[in-house]
C-alpha cells in the first residue's frame, strides 16, 4: 500500500512540473495572438498561411493573422490581421506572404511606406504581393533546363 502512495505522489509531482514547464514555454514564446487594431489585405494566393501566423516588419512580430476568407466576387483570399496598437503603419505599406525558409511556415511581411497617414482600425492595405510557391519555382527551373537541353544549349 505504501508503494502505491509514493507512486501517486511522484506522478502528481511529475504532472505539476510538466504543467509549470508548459505554462513557462507558452508565456515565453510569442504564440498568443496580438490584441490591437484590425486591418485586411487581399491576395491571389496565401498558400500555407494560417490563422495565428505572424505579421512582421523588419523581421519583428507586430501582429497576427486572425482570420481568412474568400471574396466570392473576385475569388481573392481576404486576410484579417491584428496589429499592435503602438505600431502605426503608413497607408501605402505593402504586404507580402513570405516564407520562414525552405521548410518553415508562412508569415505576412509588411514593408512600410512613406505616407504620413496611418492605417486605422478596419482599413485595407491597397497593395499586396503574392507568394511564389516552391512548386512554381521548381517547375520554372525544370522547364528552363529541359528547354535549354532540347535546343542544344
Amino acid at each position: 500500500m505504501r508503494r502505491n502512495v509514493i507512486e501517486t505522489v511522484l506522478g502528481a509531482v511529475v504532472l505539476i512540473v510538466a504543467g509549470v514547464f508548459l505554462a513557462f514555454a507558452y508565456n515565453s514564446s510569442d504564440l498568443r495572438p496580438v490584441a490591437g487594431y484590425k486591418i485586411t489585405a487581399r491576395f491571389n494566393a496565401v498558400d500555407g498561411l494560417t490563422v495565428g501566423s505572424d505579421v512582421r516588419v523588419g523581421g519583428v512580430k507586430i501582429g497576427s493573422v486572425v482570420g481568412q476568407s474568400i471574396d466570392l466576387e473576385s475569388y481573392q483570399a481576404v486576410v484579417v490581421m491584428s496589429i499592435r496598437p503602438d505600431i502605426g503603419l503608413p497607408v501605402d505599406s505593402v504586404a507580402t506572404v513570405s516564407s520562414e525558409g525552405l521548410l518553415g511556415g508562412k508569415y505576412i511581411r509588411i514593408d512600410p511606406g512613406a505616407s504620413k497617414t496611418h492605417l486605422a482600425n478596419g482599413s485595407e492595405l491597397a497593395e499586396t504581393r503574392d507568394i511564389v510557391s516552391l512548386e512554381e519555382m521548381l517547375g520554372k527551373v525544370i522547364f528552363l533546363v529541359t528547354d535549354e537541353l532540347e535546343n542544344g544549349g
